[in-house]
Formats: structure tokens, sequence, C-alpha cells
């Protein structure tokens, strides 16, 4: 995985376990890596993996298990939470771009369009 420099590597990581709950490549109660695991898939410090976890418990998007592991949630109402704020940060992204190009609502609607006809 290629990081941004400017976000810090955690978020970076929890975003794309985030996208993989959402898509469906990680299951709702999926046994997620150990932190050990983690670290060696992202090429990251043991430190940062095991605060992504921390972090990502704090959030709801997993929960440990003493002695089992690290679980994703299995909530499917929190998995669609998680949808619609990444659809959300998409579109506000997007539209921002889109406004400093400046196109109108009505020009993006019909680039769009344009696009998904392809």
């Amino acid at each position: 995985m290629e990081f941004n420099s400017r976000i810090p590597i955690y978020l970076q990581v929890i975003d794309t376990i985030k996208k993989q709950l959402v898509t469906g490549k990680i299951p709702p109660g999926n046994k997620l890596p150990s932190t050990r695991e983690l670290a060696v898939e992202y090429n990251i410090n043991p430190n940062t993996a095991a605060r992504i976890y921390k972090e990502m418990e704090l959030m709801d998007i997993c929960y440990t298990k003493r002695g089992l592991g690290t679980f994703a949630t299995q909530s499917e109402e929190r998995v669609g939470e998680m949808k619609k704020d990444i659809t959300m940060e998409v579109i506000s992204q997007f539209v921002n771009q889109m406004e400093e190009l400046g196109y109108t609502s009505d020009d993006m609607v019909k680039e769009i369009r344009k696009r998904s006809k392809r």
C-alpha cells in the first residue's frame, strides 16, 4: 500500500479496512489479522498496528475477544453508517474539486451522466 505522507498512516489503514468492510471483502464478524500480521501486511510498525485496532474499537468497527483475537463488527447497521460516511466524503471531495474547476451543479450532473454511460 502506498501511503500519503500528509495523512497519518494509522488513519489510512483504518480507511482501507472500513472500505473492505463496506464492500464485503471483510464479512461482518470476521476475524481480523493479529496485530503482528497487520503490521507485516501493511509494512508498518507493530505499535501503529496496535493503535489501529484501538482506534477502530473506539469507532465500533471491531471488537476484541481476549485470547481469540480481534473481529470485525457484526453490526450491519454500523457497516451501513460507514458506507454513508464514506459516500458523503467522496461526494464532498468531488463537488469541492469540481467547483474549483468552475463547474456548476448542472455541469457536474451532465459529466456524471456522460461517465456512467461509458
